[in-house]
């Protein structure tokens, strides 16, 4: 079996905080990273998802965990097809925005010059986590307007030939990537250009719903969890992610986990149920339960 590294989308989030997770007196940015990294092997960061994040900032996280600690880190918005908005661009870029009449700005809507510095900025920014060997995979979600088709692929490779030698895993939130019809096609596209597929477990019924197909496509494999929330289009974090998974429902998972470990590499398991403390005390005991004898 390849390796398993368990984890949470986040260690900073104000819910977890306020639930009591941390112990009395780790109270600083730097005592949470390091109680977070003690306990677990893996976390992903939601934040580059949003902003541009420091160097510098890369270079603390780089600094304050162990050597074996690994980040994932969200792709920004803007590169998988998402609406940004523009103060969320770099200052000097913004102007680059001015002729927008909109609250929000796509990839198509900026020069390719800009494009290219932000991609740019953006792999600069992660240049400590790559040097250090921590960073896993910088995580390709794309949005549910974005369907399977030849224009699409290509834009997949795309991502990955920028980011390049920085690896990317990729998350899918149209259906029709893994329509009962498409999803060997998928897979294929996936396996024959060495591109991690992220498996999911979320709500279904829902346009954005992926159904939790479990497959390797390359040395990494990695596996996110969303929750059961029958608010799933909820605005709401709490109630979108409000969910805590039940032992049982873990339990049917982990063999699932360890049979996919048997094909990769590395295993990411990414809890995503970040509301409070759910998804932290279920990544402890998913944990334990792939680890037991």
């Amino acid at each position: 079996m390849g390796k398993l590294l368990v984890g949470t989308a986040g260690w900073t989030d104000r819910s977890l905080i306020d639930s009591g997770w941390y112990p009395p007196g780790v109270d600083t940015p730097a005592k949470r990273l390091g109680f977070y990294a003690d306990t677990f092997s893996l976390v992903e960061v939601d934040a580059t998802y949003y902003s541009l994040v420091a160097e510098r900032t890369t270079r603390l996280w780089t600094q304050r965990t162990p050597a074996h600690f690994i980040f994932n880190i969200k792709a920004f918005s803007l590169f998988t097809r998402h609406p940004t908005k523009p103060s969320a661009l770099p200052e000097d870029l913004r102007s680059a925005t001015d002729d927008i009449n909109r609250s929000n700005v796509y990839l198509h809507d900026l020069d390719p010059r800009v494009v290219d510095e932000l991609w740019q900025r953006f792999l600069g920014t992660l240049t400590p986590l790559h040097e250090a060997g921590k960073l896993g995979a910088i995580l390709l979600q794309f949005p549910p307007w974005f369907p399977i088709g030849r224009t699409n692929k290509e834009y997949v490779l795309e991502c990955r030939d920028r980011a390049a030698p920085m690896p990317v895993c990729v998350e899918f939130r149209n259906h029709t990537w893994m329509q009962e019809r498409n999803r060997a096609e998928t897979l294929e596209f996936l396996s024959s250009h060495d591109l991690p597929y992220v498996v999911v477990d979320m709500p279904q019924g829902y346009t954005s719903s992926i159904p939790p197909v479990v497959a390797a496509t390359a040395d990494l494999a990695v596996v996110r969890f969303h929750g059961h929330s029958d608010k799933w289009n909820s605005r709401d974090i709490g109630e979108r992610f409000g969910y805590k998974y039940s032992h049982r429902e873990l339990a049917e998972w982990a063999p699932k986990l360890r049979e996919l470990a048997d094909s990769a590499t590395t295993t990411h398991v990414v809890m995503n149920n970040c509301y409070r403390d759910h998804a932290h005390t279920n990544a402890a005991e998913l944990a334990d339960l792939l680890h037991a004898d």
